[in-house]
Order: structure tokens, then sequence, then C-alpha cells
């Protein structure tokens, strides 16, 4: 992987925990998540006509994907309310680089070399050990924290490979952004009723703007993906967790200890890794 792609992955890595962040600070997670994708599908809808059009091979992808993203967020927001972000995030996120790497063997025929390799590895060991430090994690907090990292793993790949076959990564991201983000207001008046999405002007912005967040971050990832092997840029994605333990320390009052600091060492190794393969 080159060093300009590494670093704009990193780039990424920093909004999505701040958009992490954002969400499990906030009262109602699944509103903000949902005004979070009605600001996703607002900024796509304006970028549309600027861009091509996905080529028609990659539209089944563009359409699994944008489900996979919905049912992502439902499980995200569930996970938050089991347990605090430097427990669950790590738990969610810690997964998906195996099984990216394993999606992109299975389904595109990407093997990784053995320093790649290697650098998932640390990175998902050490993502995982952050949320283990002598406490005990519920057995919901587990099961959806763990369906959160199938959810990312499986988007991932799934994106991977349409952003390959679009012709435009670019096209694709605003496509594929603008379906889930049209899906999820629609999966929250179901669950809802439409009279509960309007609130206070500044609430909906700072919701928004994680949104906005979002859609930067997940866009250079899948524009890394379809440039670079899907395993390493995942692991290198997910580097995210140092930084949300950072913020979980600054901004909602979260433990940062010793054992944590030390994962977050095997993290930052496995990503120097990944930066100087390939």
């Amino acid at each position: 992987m080159s060093f300009g792609i590494s670093l704009i992955v990193l780039l990424a890595a920093i909004l999505h925990a701040s958009w992490n962040a954002l969400l499990r600070g906030g009262g109602d997670r699944l509103w903000s998540m949902t005004m979070m994708c009605i600001a996703i599908a607002l900024a796509c809808a304006l970028t549309a006509p600027f861009v091509p059009i996905p080529s028609v091979g990659s539209w089944g992808y563009l359409a699994l994907s944008a489900l996979l993203h919905v049912g992502y967020n439902l499980f995200l927001v569930r996970t938050y309310r089991q347990g605090d972000l430097g427990q669950t995030y790590p738990i969610a996120r810690g997964a998906s680089p195996l099984l990216v790497s394993l999606g992109a063997a299975v389904f595109a025929r990407e093997l990784p070399d053995a320093l790649s390799l290697t650098g998932v590895l640390l990175v998902s060991c050490g993502i995982v050990a952050l949320a283990f430090q002598g406490r005990i994690i519920g057995p919901q907090t587990l099961l959806f924290a763990l369906g959160t990292g199938c959810f990312i793993g499986a988007y991932s790949v799934t994106d991977g490979i349409g952003a390959r076959l679009s012709g435009s990564p670019v096209g694709y991201i605003v496509w594929m952004c603008l379906s889930w983000g049209l899906l999820m207001p629609a999966t929250y008046v179901i669950l809802r009723d439409a009279n509960s999405i309007m609130r206070a002007p500044r609430e909906m912005l700072v919701a928004g703007s994680g949104g906005l967040a979002s859609l930067l971050a997940y866009g250079i990832v899948i524009v890394a993906m379809s440039l670079s092997p899907m395993g390493p840029v995942s692991a290198l994605r997910e580097t995210s967790v140092v930084f949300a333990a950072l913020i979980g320390r600054i901004f909602l009052g979260e433990t940062l200890t010793r054992y944590r600091i030390m994962a977050c060492l095997v993290v930052a190794a496995g990503a120097i890794l990944i930066g100087h393969s390939g």
C-alpha cells in the first residue's frame, strides 16, 4: 500500500472515531444515526448530477451495501446502549479486518502478503484487547458488538468489489450512500414515527455534521479499497479505535489505562507494517 493511501486512510480513521464518539455521547442514538443519514442523503443528492452513474455490473453490490449499512446502523445503535465507547467500539471494529481479509480472499481472490497479514493480525488483536482489561462483558454486549463487526466486514467487501466494477469509485460512493441515506429515515419511521424526526435546529445540525464526517470517512475508504488490497485498508481504517480511546478519555470522561495504551501501541505497530507493505 502506498504512503499516500495509508495517510488518507488514517485521516478517515480520525473522522470515523469522531462521528462514533458523537453518536455514543448522544441521548437518542437511533435519532442521531437517522439524522446523520439524512445529511448524507442530502449531500449525495446534491452531488449526484455531477458524478458518473456507476456501471450496471455494480448495481447489485450497491443495493446490497445500502441494506447492509442499515443493518449495521441498527446494530451499532443497540451496541452503544450496552456499554461505553472504549469497550464496545473495539469489539465491533476488531473482528472486521480479519473478516474483510477472509472475504477478499474468497470473493475477490485477493491474498495479502506476509507483512500485510502480520499487520492485519496485530491491528485486530490490539483492537480487541482494548475491550478486555479485567472487565466482564455481558453476553448481549458481546452479541451486538460482534454482529456489528460482521456487518462491517460484509459491507466493506461488498463495496470493495462494487467500487472496482463501477467504473467510477466516486460515483459508486455517491449513489450507494444516497440509497443508504434514504433507507435509514424510512426505517426510523417504521420503528417510531415521522413526527419525532424534527427537533431543535442545533441538535439537528450537530448530528448532521457527524453524518458528513461519516460520508467523507467512508468515501475515502472505498476509494482506497478500489486501489489497494481490501484487508490492509480495512485494518488501517480500524486504527480509529486508538483515536476513539483518546476521544473517549478527553471528551466522554472514560478511563485510559496503561493496558489500553499498550493495546494502542500494538495497533500502531500493525499500522506501521501495513504502511510499509506492498
